[in-house]
């Protein structure tokens, strides 16, 4: 028995369960799995039915004449409009509601020769009725006050279980060695491949059977005894195609016997051993061992009971009275997903994960990273484990195991980039179509944004942090992804910072940081610290072609008649402002420079207007000026050195 007191917990009841009218004497308790309602049934000269779910607030009370004896199972339609009512063995009632009140003058009693086992809605107006003989879609038609076929598949059941979420039945035939799944929605019935139970005369029981989905396929999870341990172990069975059966995936080793009960929880299988009231954990998209294509799971960690649980009662004391609720009692009922209802207690509630808890437990922080990725609420968790390991305890010290989880992030990372690429390039963004589906991100993704922000800027400047960021880049780089601008700042600041220039130029010369104007003009704001930074600015500004920038840097560095070259080549004769070049050359003091360009410009003037002289519009008056003054008897015809 593990010590309850001291142990970690990692699953916990929702604070706030839906309170409702316990069993007893006079009050039955129903539970519609489809629509998460509860129904608490008053019997006594009138019946009153008060039904909550799927949240507290949701209330809808009213009352029904005590007609045919007593109610076997009772549901809404999913429009709360249709009430469906089983009390016979072989006849459902429909109540039509007007509000939230029914019209008890109009009820439709509809009676079949068959023994309905039971019966769920897949539509507003539709009921699936499952009998002995097999599945009936019945149309309700309030206005006609009557019920028509519209739908029926034949087949001898002897017991049946429903995935709402997959609108799934699993249908025993009568041998009980054969389960059929059943795919059920409006107006359709399609029989899917039986589930390949490996033993052609196995049986299986209804109660060793949970049907749930887990990584968005429906899973056949079935409670068994290991025939050579003895011990209790769970066959997951995913139902992975149109065409394909279900065949055995996984195995869940328990390593126990006894009383187990199964939920679905954020795509963990959760496993509840009532002897030791401890739950175990699986999670079938971590490895395991493989056995002829079946990966058999170990518990993610020791088993842990449900976080305890004190329930408020109503109390005239101001701090009022708690009631320790009994965990894994034996008046839980479990409903899939991730529901557990105590009928004597009168609750209802949701279990949830607590990551902070397990994330504490799985001292594996690689494979606590596969854990994480697939989690709803796994990033936050994630994004704090990653700045532990980045924290100064380590000092860069755990970088293979950083390494790791990196490329692990970045490979959901860059399918999704893909991903959002192909969106944008399929069609025009301003054409929408209406069959195109957006794809939904992973469950959890983590861009560079997240990573500069809440992993990177947090270390700037300690020793380790430009080989973190460089091990980070690598990654990227790895799977074709482009650094942003943000991280290709803070990856050159820990460069210049660190006086790596040699790394920097390389980074540079391989493409690994953002080519763009923004981030040549980042490291031009830098370049007073060493030349070198000027130089891999002027790189990238190359490689871009962004040649204006590179002309003004080089005026700017008194590198005229470089300038002028580079703009002769890219820009053409025409387009060069005589102006902006004379004045920079005239900034050198040189006059050798000075001549040079002017007679660049004279040259150029005459090809293009036929006269040496410059026009009144380029503004040169006082550089004709001072070339006037400084070349007065200047009559050579030697060409200009550009």
């Amino acid at each position: 028995m593990v010590d309850n007191v001291n142990a970690l917990n990692y699953i916990e009841l929702t604070s706030n369960p839906i309170r409702f009218d316990a069993v007893s004497q006079l009050t039955n308790v129903f539970f519609d799995d489809s629509n998460k309602q509860i129904f608490a049934v008053r019997s006594g000269g009138a019946t009153g039915v008060v039904v909550k779910g799927p949240t507290e607030d949701a209330v809808i009370s009213f009352c029904m004449n005590d007609r045919g004896g007593a109610i076997r199972s009772i549901k809404f339609s999913p429009d709360n409009q249709i009430l469906a009512v089983q009390r016979k063995e072989n006849a459902v009632e429909f109540v039509c509601f007007q509000g939230e009140q029914p019209m008890l003058q109009d009820i439709i009693t509809h009676q079949v020769k068959t023994l309905i086992y039971g019966f769920v809605w897949v539509h507003n107006r539709e009921c699936a009725l499952i009998s002995n003989t097999g599945v009936e879609i019945f149309c309700v038609l309030p206005e006609k006050r009557q019920v028509r076929s519209v739908k029926a598949l034949s087949i001898s059941i002897k017991w049946f279980a429903w995935c709402c979420d997959a609108n799934v039945a699993l249908l025993c035939t009568a041998e009980g060695n054969n389960l059929v799944p059943v795919l059920v929605k409006q107006k359709v019935i399609t029989r899917l491949p039986k589930v390949d139970l490996g033993n052609p005369g196995r049986e299986v029981q209804e109660s060793k059977v949970t049907l749930g989905q887990v990584y968005g396929a429906m899973a056949v999870l079935i409670l068994q005894s290991n025939s050579s341990t003895g011990m209790m172990e769970v066959e997951v069975h995913l139902l992975n195609g149109p065409g394909l059966a279900p065949r055995k995936c996984h195995v869940l080793r328990l390593d126990l016997i006894g009383r187990f009960a199964i939920n679905t929880v954020d795509n963990l299988i959760v496993v509840h051993h009532q002897a030791t009231a401890t739950s175990l954990l699986f999670d079938i998209s971590l490895s395991g061992e493989v056995i002829n294509n079946v990966t058999y799971h170990a518990p993610i960690t020791p088993g842990r009971s449900i976080k305890p649980f004190g329930l408020k009662l109503p109390s005239l004391s101001p701090d009022g009275q708690i009631l320790q609720c009994e965990l894994y009692s034996i008046n839980w009922v479990l409903f899939q997903p991730n529901i557990v209802i105590d009928a004597k207690l009168g609750c209802m509630w949701y279990l949830n994960l607590c990551i902070d808890s397990l994330c504490n437990m799985l001292s594996d922080r690689i494979r606590l990273t596969e854990f994480l990725l697939q989690r709803s609420s796994g990033k936050q968790a994630l994004l704090k484990t990653l700045r532990q390991l980045v924290d100064d305890q380590y000092k860069g010290t755990l970088l293979p195991v950083l390494e790791t989880i990196f490329n692990k992030i970045n490979k959901i990372y860059a399918s999704w980039v893909h991903l959002e690429l192909q969106n944008q390039t399929a069609q025009p963004s301003n054409v929408k179509s209406s069959s195109s589906k957006q794809a939904s991100p992973p469950i959890v993704l983590i861009e560079q944004d997240d990573m500069h922000a809440q992993i990177f800027q947090p270390i700037a400047k300690r020793p380790y942090a430009e080989t973190i960021l460089m091990l980070y880049l690598q990654s990227l780089n790895k799977y074709n992804i482009a650094a942003q601008e943000e991280l290709s700042k803070m990856i050159i600041s820990e460069l210049i910072n660190n006086r790596s220039f040699d790394t920097l130029r390389r980074l540079v010369s391989y493409s690994m940081l953002l080519e763009s104007k923004s981030i040549a003009c980042f490291l031009l704001a830098h370049s007073d610290v060493d030349t070198a930074i000027s130089q891999v600015a002027l790189d990238m500004l190359s490689k871009i072609q962004a040649h204006e920038i590179i002309i003004e840097v080089m005026l700017g560095e008194g590198k005229v008649i470089d300038a002028l070259r580079l703009a002769k080549n890219s820009m053409g004769m025409d387009k060069i402002p005589a102006r902006k070049f004379l004045e920079a050359a005239h900034k050198t003091k040189d006059d050798l420079i000075f001549h040079s360009v002017y007679r660049f410009f004279q040259m150029r003037n005459l090809r293009q207007y036929e006269t040496l002289a410059f026009p009144k519009a380029e503004q040169c008056t006082e550089f004709i000026q001072y070339y006037n003054s400084t070349f007065p008897l200047d009559c050579t015809n030697r060409p200009p050195v550009c």
